[in-house]
Protein backbone atom coordinates (compact mmCIF):
# COMPACT_ATOMS: atom_id res chain seq x y z
CA UNK A 1 0.00 0.00 0.00
CA UNK A 2 1.33 3.21 -0.99
CA UNK A 3 2.49 5.58 1.88
CA UNK A 4 0.04 8.47 1.22
CA UNK A 5 -3.10 5.83 1.65
CA UNK A 6 -2.01 4.00 4.68
CA UNK A 7 -2.00 7.90 5.95
CA UNK A 8 -5.23 8.54 4.73
CA UNK A 9 -6.06 5.60 6.41
CA UNK A 10 -5.12 7.08 9.67
CA UNK A 11 -6.86 9.90 8.99
CA UNK A 12 -9.94 8.78 8.59
CA UNK A 13 -10.10 7.79 12.23
CA UNK A 14 -10.98 11.36 12.98
CA UNK A 15 -13.46 11.61 10.20
CA UNK A 16 -16.74 10.63 11.99
CA UNK A 17 -18.86 11.06 8.47
CA UNK A 18 -16.95 8.24 7.19
CA UNK A 19 -18.21 4.36 6.80
CA UNK A 20 -15.17 2.63 7.70
CA UNK A 21 -15.00 -0.93 6.71
CA UNK A 22 -11.05 -0.67 6.83
CA UNK A 23 -10.45 -1.04 10.53
CA UNK A 24 -10.17 -4.65 12.41
CA UNK A 25 -12.13 -3.72 15.04
CA UNK A 26 -14.95 -5.17 17.01
CA UNK A 27 -17.83 -3.55 17.73
CA UNK A 28 -18.08 -0.63 20.51
CA UNK A 29 -21.76 -1.71 20.90
CA UNK A 30 -19.86 -5.00 22.14
CA UNK A 31 -18.32 -4.17 25.09
CA UNK A 32 -19.51 -5.12 28.72
CA UNK A 33 -18.25 -1.81 29.72
CA UNK A 34 -21.47 -1.62 32.64
CA UNK A 35 -19.97 -5.27 33.95
CA UNK A 36 -16.57 -4.88 33.84
CA UNK A 37 -17.01 -1.30 35.57
CA UNK A 38 -18.91 -3.14 38.40
CA UNK A 39 -15.74 -5.98 38.31
CA UNK A 40 -13.37 -3.54 38.72
CA UNK A 41 -14.68 -1.53 41.63
CA UNK A 42 -14.85 -5.61 42.97
CA UNK A 43 -11.73 -6.41 42.42
CA UNK A 44 -9.92 -3.30 44.02
CA UNK A 45 -11.98 -3.29 47.14
CA UNK A 46 -11.66 -6.84 47.81
CA UNK A 47 -8.16 -8.01 46.38
CA UNK A 48 -6.10 -4.22 47.02
CA UNK A 49 -2.86 -6.26 46.24
CA UNK A 50 -4.11 -6.24 42.42
CA UNK A 51 -2.73 -2.96 42.07
CA UNK A 52 0.78 -3.96 43.04
CA UNK A 53 3.83 -5.70 40.55
CA UNK A 54 2.76 -9.43 39.82
CA UNK A 55 4.39 -12.41 37.84
CA UNK A 56 5.61 -11.99 34.42
CA UNK A 57 4.23 -15.03 33.77
CA UNK A 58 0.41 -13.78 34.60
CA UNK A 59 -2.19 -13.68 36.78
CA UNK A 60 -2.43 -17.56 38.29
CA UNK A 61 -6.57 -17.64 38.41
CA UNK A 62 -6.29 -16.42 34.60
CA UNK A 63 -3.46 -18.53 33.33
CA UNK A 64 -5.99 -21.34 35.52
CA UNK A 65 -8.88 -20.71 33.50
CA UNK A 66 -7.26 -20.59 30.16
CA UNK A 67 -5.99 -24.28 30.57
CA UNK A 68 -9.29 -25.11 31.42
CA UNK A 69 -10.75 -23.10 28.41
CA UNK A 70 -8.97 -24.35 25.45
CA UNK A 71 -9.66 -28.19 26.13
CA UNK A 72 -12.81 -27.61 24.02
CA UNK A 73 -10.96 -26.88 20.73
CA UNK A 74 -8.77 -30.07 21.65
CA UNK A 75 -5.40 -28.75 23.45
CA UNK A 76 -4.26 -30.46 26.39
CA UNK A 77 -2.33 -27.61 29.03
CA UNK A 78 -1.51 -26.72 32.39
CA UNK A 79 -1.08 -23.32 34.13
CA UNK A 80 2.37 -23.71 33.65
CA UNK A 81 2.28 -23.64 29.84
CA UNK A 82 0.07 -20.86 29.61
CA UNK A 83 1.81 -16.68 29.49
CA UNK A 84 -0.49 -13.69 29.90
CA UNK A 85 0.23 -11.83 27.02
CA UNK A 86 -0.76 -8.17 26.61
CA UNK A 87 -2.76 -8.62 23.77
CA UNK A 88 -2.36 -11.63 21.27
CA UNK A 89 0.11 -9.49 18.98
CA UNK A 90 2.70 -9.51 21.54
CA UNK A 91 2.90 -13.18 21.78
CA UNK A 92 4.15 -12.36 18.05
CA UNK A 93 6.93 -10.01 19.31
CA UNK A 94 8.07 -12.01 21.74
CA UNK A 95 8.68 -15.54 19.98
CA UNK A 96 10.35 -13.22 17.01
CA UNK A 97 12.46 -11.63 19.85
CA UNK A 98 13.15 -15.46 21.58
CA UNK A 99 13.76 -17.60 17.82
CA UNK A 100 14.88 -15.52 15.45
CA UNK A 101 18.24 -14.18 14.21
CA UNK A 102 18.76 -11.74 11.39
CA UNK A 103 17.95 -13.79 7.84
CA UNK A 104 16.20 -16.53 9.61
CA UNK A 105 13.41 -18.26 7.67
CA UNK A 106 9.96 -17.56 8.42
CA UNK A 107 6.75 -19.48 5.82
CA UNK A 108 3.79 -16.92 5.81
CA UNK A 109 0.68 -17.63 4.09
CA UNK A 110 0.04 -15.26 1.35
CA UNK A 111 -1.96 -12.96 2.12
CA UNK A 112 -1.29 -12.50 5.68
CA UNK A 113 -2.28 -10.42 9.23
CA UNK A 114 -0.06 -7.12 8.03
CA UNK A 115 1.12 -6.72 11.93
CA UNK A 116 3.03 -10.03 11.68
CA UNK A 117 5.25 -8.95 8.58
CA UNK A 118 6.10 -5.40 10.25
CA UNK A 119 6.90 -7.26 13.44
CA UNK A 120 9.03 -9.57 11.58
CA UNK A 121 10.56 -7.70 9.77
CA UNK A 122 11.26 -5.63 12.90
CA UNK A 123 13.87 -8.29 13.91
CA UNK A 124 15.01 -8.92 9.87
CA UNK A 125 13.03 -12.28 8.87
CA UNK A 126 13.57 -13.32 5.72
CA UNK A 127 10.47 -14.93 3.87
CA UNK A 128 9.23 -17.85 1.99
CA UNK A 129 5.50 -18.14 0.85
CA UNK A 130 2.90 -20.55 1.03
CA UNK A 131 -0.16 -20.37 -1.22
CA UNK A 132 -3.75 -22.27 -0.32
CA UNK A 133 -6.62 -21.71 -1.44
CA UNK A 134 -10.85 -21.51 -0.32
CA UNK A 135 -9.44 -24.82 2.37
CA UNK A 136 -6.52 -22.63 3.81
CA UNK A 137 -2.78 -23.82 3.39
CA UNK A 138 -1.18 -26.26 1.01
CA UNK A 139 -0.14 -28.53 3.13
CA UNK A 140 2.29 -30.23 1.05
CA UNK A 141 3.67 -27.44 -0.71
CA UNK A 142 4.15 -26.45 2.69
CA UNK A 143 6.10 -29.88 3.48
CA UNK A 144 8.27 -29.11 0.57
CA UNK A 145 8.91 -25.30 1.46
CA UNK A 146 10.08 -27.07 5.02
CA UNK A 147 12.42 -29.66 3.55
CA UNK A 148 13.92 -26.86 1.19
CA UNK A 149 14.23 -23.56 3.02
CA UNK A 150 14.87 -24.95 6.68
CA UNK A 151 12.92 -21.76 8.55
CA UNK A 152 12.53 -21.26 11.96
CA UNK A 153 8.74 -20.21 12.31
CA UNK A 154 5.89 -21.10 10.79
CA UNK A 155 3.44 -18.50 11.06
CA UNK A 156 -0.54 -19.12 10.53
CA UNK A 157 -3.87 -17.41 11.11
CA UNK A 158 -5.59 -20.56 10.40
CA UNK A 159 -9.55 -19.60 11.59
CA UNK A 160 -11.27 -16.63 10.13
CA UNK A 161 -8.17 -15.60 8.82
CA UNK A 162 -7.20 -12.02 8.92
CA UNK A 163 -7.03 -10.78 5.82
CA UNK A 164 -9.08 -13.55 4.21
CA UNK A 165 -11.88 -14.72 6.56
CA UNK A 166 -10.61 -18.02 5.24
CA UNK A 167 -10.29 -21.38 7.95
CA UNK A 168 -8.02 -24.17 7.33
CA UNK A 169 -10.25 -27.45 6.88
CA UNK A 170 -9.98 -30.40 9.79
CA UNK A 171 -8.00 -32.68 6.57
CA UNK A 172 -5.41 -29.95 6.51
CA UNK A 173 -5.35 -29.44 10.08
CA UNK A 174 -4.50 -33.05 10.58
CA UNK A 175 -2.15 -33.64 8.02
CA UNK A 176 0.11 -30.37 9.20
CA UNK A 177 -0.03 -31.61 12.86
CA UNK A 178 1.28 -35.16 11.43
CA UNK A 179 4.01 -33.73 8.96
CA UNK A 180 5.36 -31.13 11.84
CA UNK A 181 7.20 -33.92 13.14
CA UNK A 182 9.64 -34.40 10.05
CA UNK A 183 10.84 -30.94 10.30
CA UNK A 184 12.64 -28.71 13.18
CA UNK A 185 10.62 -25.56 13.61
CA UNK A 186 7.78 -24.11 15.64
CA UNK A 187 4.57 -23.33 14.02
CA UNK A 188 2.61 -19.95 15.67
CA UNK A 189 -1.11 -20.10 16.04
CA UNK A 190 -2.65 -17.22 16.15
CA UNK A 191 -6.17 -17.66 16.88
CA UNK A 192 -7.89 -14.31 18.01
CA UNK A 193 -11.12 -15.00 16.23
CA UNK A 194 -11.44 -18.53 16.54
CA UNK A 195 -14.20 -17.99 18.80
CA UNK A 196 -16.98 -15.74 16.25
CA UNK A 197 -18.32 -18.36 14.47
CA UNK A 198 -22.00 -18.10 12.98
CA UNK A 199 -22.33 -20.92 11.01
CA UNK A 200 -20.84 -24.23 10.44
CA UNK A 201 -18.80 -26.35 13.02
CA UNK A 202 -15.86 -25.42 15.45
CA UNK A 203 -12.68 -27.02 14.44
CA UNK A 204 -9.60 -27.86 16.63
CA UNK A 205 -6.94 -26.11 17.01
CA UNK A 206 -4.16 -27.37 14.78
CA UNK A 207 -2.02 -27.55 18.28
CA UNK A 208 -4.56 -30.59 19.30
CA UNK A 209 -3.41 -32.14 16.35
CA UNK A 210 0.47 -31.09 16.96
CA UNK A 211 2.24 -34.98 17.62
CA UNK A 212 5.23 -33.32 18.70
CA UNK A 213 4.87 -30.35 20.38
CA UNK A 214 6.10 -27.66 17.75
CA UNK A 215 2.95 -25.58 18.07
CA UNK A 216 2.46 -22.33 20.15
CA UNK A 217 -1.39 -21.21 20.41
CA UNK A 218 -1.83 -17.77 20.77
CA UNK A 219 -5.40 -16.52 21.90
CA UNK A 220 -6.54 -13.06 22.68
CA UNK A 221 -9.58 -11.82 24.51
CA UNK A 222 -9.66 -8.77 22.48
CA UNK A 223 -12.56 -9.81 19.83
CA UNK A 224 -14.57 -11.00 22.64
CA UNK A 225 -14.42 -9.01 25.75
CA UNK A 226 -12.35 -5.85 24.87
CA UNK A 227 -9.62 -4.79 22.83
CA UNK A 228 -8.77 -1.88 24.96
CA UNK A 229 -7.75 -4.08 27.90
CA UNK A 230 -4.76 -5.70 26.59
CA UNK A 231 -4.93 -9.45 27.31
CA UNK A 232 -4.44 -12.09 25.35
CA UNK A 233 -2.25 -15.32 26.18
CA UNK A 234 0.14 -17.96 25.05
CA UNK A 235 0.68 -22.13 25.17
CA UNK A 236 3.70 -22.78 23.97
CA UNK A 237 6.37 -25.88 24.10
CA UNK A 238 8.17 -25.67 27.68
CA UNK A 239 11.47 -24.28 26.04
CA UNK A 240 10.21 -21.64 23.79
CA UNK A 241 7.90 -20.38 26.45
CA UNK A 242 10.75 -19.79 28.88
CA UNK A 243 12.50 -17.36 26.44
CA UNK A 244 9.02 -15.62 25.58
CA UNK A 245 9.02 -14.94 29.70
CA UNK A 246 12.53 -13.43 29.55
CA UNK A 247 11.66 -11.42 26.55
CA UNK A 248 8.70 -10.39 28.18
CA UNK A 249 10.66 -9.54 31.20
CA UNK A 250 12.52 -6.72 29.53
CA UNK A 251 9.15 -5.69 27.71
CA UNK A 252 6.80 -4.50 29.66
CA UNK A 253 7.37 -6.94 33.41
CA UNK A 254 4.18 -7.72 33.47
CA UNK A 255 0.44 -7.76 31.64
CA UNK A 256 -1.67 -5.40 33.78
CA UNK A 257 -2.70 -6.88 36.39
CA UNK A 258 -6.02 -5.25 36.80
CA UNK A 259 -6.44 -5.88 33.49
CA UNK A 260 -5.91 -10.00 34.01
CA UNK A 261 -8.16 -9.79 37.15
CA UNK A 262 -11.18 -8.14 35.09
CA UNK A 263 -11.33 -11.08 32.32
CA UNK A 264 -10.81 -13.50 34.97
CA UNK A 265 -13.39 -12.47 37.16
CA UNK A 266 -15.51 -11.92 33.86
CA UNK A 267 -14.78 -15.72 33.09
CA UNK A 268 -14.97 -17.10 36.59
CA UNK A 269 -18.52 -15.78 37.08
CA UNK A 270 -19.86 -17.71 33.51
CA UNK A 271 -20.14 -14.51 31.77
CA UNK A 272 -18.20 -15.08 28.97
CA UNK A 273 -19.62 -17.67 26.83
CA UNK A 274 -23.38 -15.75 26.79
CA UNK A 275 -21.58 -12.60 25.49
CA UNK A 276 -20.00 -14.06 22.90
CA UNK A 277 -23.31 -15.82 22.26
CA UNK A 278 -24.35 -12.18 21.94
CA UNK A 279 -21.44 -10.83 19.80
CA UNK A 280 -21.91 -14.08 17.18
CA UNK A 281 -25.48 -13.27 16.89
CA UNK A 282 -24.89 -9.63 16.51
CA UNK A 283 -21.57 -9.87 14.01
CA UNK A 284 -23.44 -12.81 12.33
CA UNK A 285 -26.67 -10.26 11.27
CA UNK A 286 -23.97 -7.89 9.81
CA UNK A 287 -21.83 -10.59 7.44
CA UNK A 288 -25.24 -11.37 5.87
CA UNK A 289 -26.15 -7.76 5.48
CA UNK A 290 -23.08 -7.56 3.72
CA UNK A 291 -22.98 -10.31 1.67
CA UNK A 292 -26.49 -9.13 0.67
CA UNK A 293 -24.85 -5.70 -0.16
CA UNK A 294 -22.33 -7.48 -2.66
CA UNK A 295 -25.45 -7.55 -4.99
CA UNK A 296 -25.19 -3.59 -5.20
CA UNK A 297 -21.38 -4.11 -6.93
CA UNK A 298 -20.21 -5.75 -10.33
CA UNK A 299 -20.41 -9.29 -10.51
CA UNK A 300 -16.96 -10.11 -11.53
CA UNK A 301 -15.55 -9.77 -8.27
CA UNK A 302 -14.86 -12.41 -6.61
CA UNK A 303 -15.26 -12.82 -2.33
CA UNK A 304 -14.54 -15.26 -0.01
CA UNK A 305 -17.33 -16.82 2.25
CA UNK A 306 -16.20 -16.58 5.73
CA UNK A 307 -18.17 -18.37 8.31
CA UNK A 308 -16.97 -16.28 10.97
CA UNK A 309 -14.01 -13.58 11.95
CA UNK A 310 -14.48 -9.76 10.90
CA UNK A 311 -13.24 -9.89 7.39
CA UNK A 312 -14.51 -10.28 3.87
CA UNK A 313 -11.70 -10.29 1.04
CA UNK A 314 -12.56 -8.80 -2.56
CA UNK A 315 -10.48 -9.49 -5.55
CA UNK A 316 -10.86 -7.20 -7.70
CA UNK A 317 -10.55 -7.57 -12.15
CA UNK A 318 -7.13 -7.02 -12.82
CA UNK A 319 -7.52 -3.71 -14.29
CA UNK A 320 -8.90 -2.38 -11.16
CA UNK A 321 -6.32 -0.87 -8.97
CA UNK A 322 -7.69 -0.66 -5.24
CA UNK A 323 -5.41 2.51 -4.07
CA UNK A 324 -6.87 4.26 -6.87
CA UNK A 325 -10.31 2.48 -5.72
CA UNK A 326 -10.40 3.70 -2.49
CA UNK A 327 -9.46 6.96 -3.18
CA UNK A 328 -12.22 7.60 -5.17
CA UNK A 329 -13.95 5.97 -2.21
CA UNK A 330 -12.74 8.06 0.21
CA UNK A 331 -14.34 10.85 -1.52
CA UNK A 332 -17.88 9.25 -1.49
CA UNK A 333 -16.76 9.08 2.65
CA UNK A 334 -16.75 5.19 2.47
CA UNK A 335 -13.37 3.40 3.35
CA UNK A 336 -11.44 0.12 2.91
CA UNK A 337 -8.39 -1.51 2.91
CA UNK A 338 -6.48 -2.10 -0.23
CA UNK A 339 -4.97 -5.24 -0.13
CA UNK A 340 -1.71 -5.26 -1.53
CA UNK A 341 0.04 -4.61 2.18
CA UNK A 342 -1.25 -8.11 3.40
CA UNK A 343 1.38 -9.61 0.52
CA UNK A 344 4.53 -9.91 1.97
CA UNK A 345 6.10 -10.48 -1.71
CA UNK A 346 4.01 -7.28 -3.03
CA UNK A 347 1.69 -6.91 -5.94
CA UNK A 348 -1.67 -8.11 -5.78
CA UNK A 349 -2.79 -4.73 -6.52
CA UNK A 350 -6.22 -5.38 -7.26
CA UNK A 351 -7.71 -6.91 -3.50
CA UNK A 352 -9.05 -5.66 -0.60
CA UNK A 353 -9.86 -6.17 2.34
CA UNK A 354 -13.76 -5.37 4.22
CA UNK A 355 -14.46 -5.46 8.01
CA UNK A 356 -18.03 -6.14 9.15
CA UNK A 357 -18.03 -5.96 12.78
CA UNK A 358 -17.71 -2.22 13.51
CA UNK A 359 -20.89 -0.72 10.83
CA UNK A 360 -24.08 -0.93 12.11
CA UNK A 361 -26.34 -2.62 9.63
CA UNK A 362 -27.73 0.66 8.22
CA UNK A 363 -24.22 2.16 7.21
CA UNK A 364 -23.20 -1.20 5.55
CA UNK A 365 -26.11 -0.88 3.39
CA UNK A 366 -25.35 3.16 2.76
CA UNK A 367 -21.26 2.22 2.76
CA UNK A 368 -22.53 -0.02 -0.38
CA UNK A 369 -24.42 2.32 -2.19
CA UNK A 370 -21.90 4.73 -2.02
CA UNK A 371 -19.29 2.08 -3.08
CA UNK A 372 -21.38 1.43 -6.35
CA UNK A 373 -21.67 4.84 -6.99
CA UNK A 374 -17.97 4.94 -7.34
CA UNK A 375 -18.10 1.56 -9.75
CA UNK A 376 -20.31 3.32 -11.54
CA UNK A 377 -17.84 6.25 -12.26
CA UNK A 378 -14.96 3.75 -13.54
Amino acid sequence: MAGNVIRELLKLTQQPDIISFAGGLPSQDSFPAEILAEIAQDVIRNNPSILQYGTTEGYWPLREWVADWVKDIGISAKAEDVLITSGSQQGIDLIAKALLDPGDKVVMESPTYLAAIQILKTYEASYAIVHGDGSGIFVDELDSILTREKPKLIYLVPTFQNPTGITLSLERRQELGKMLSRHQVIVVEDDPYGRLRYSGNALPAIKACDESSQVAFFGSFSKIVSPGIRVGFAIAPAPVLRKMVIGKQGTDVHTSNLSQALVYEFCRRGLLEPHIAGINQQYGHKLKTMRECLSMLPADIKWTNPEGGLFLWAEFPEHIKAATLFEAAVKEKVAFVPGESFFVEGGHTNTARFNFSNASEENIREGFRRLAQVFSKM
